[in-house]
């Protein structure tokens, strides 16, 4: 699912979900960068990021695949 990622000074990282209408903030990261591994966002929803360079600037639209209530970290 497309979602996009941006970084505000009052939530921090959060991203939006267009087709679900969705903001939340991120709550948890696999990896300090973020790239390339999971992040859980406020409702419980775990998303899988594509791997990217460290420095990739914010906002930016990516591809992220949602994982099964099975597959949760």
């Amino acid at each position: 699912m497309k979602i996009m990622i941006r970084r505000s000074p009052e939530i921090g990282l959060s991203i939006y979900v267009p087709k679900k209408d969705l903001e939340e903030p991120v709550v948890e990261m696999e990896h300090e960068a973020m790239w390339g591994g999971w992040i859980r966002i406020a409702n419980g929803w775990v998303l899988d990021l594509p791997e990217m360079d460290e420095d990739t600037r914010l906002p930016i639209t990516v591809n992220a695949r949602k994982r099964a209530e099975a597959e949760e970290v």
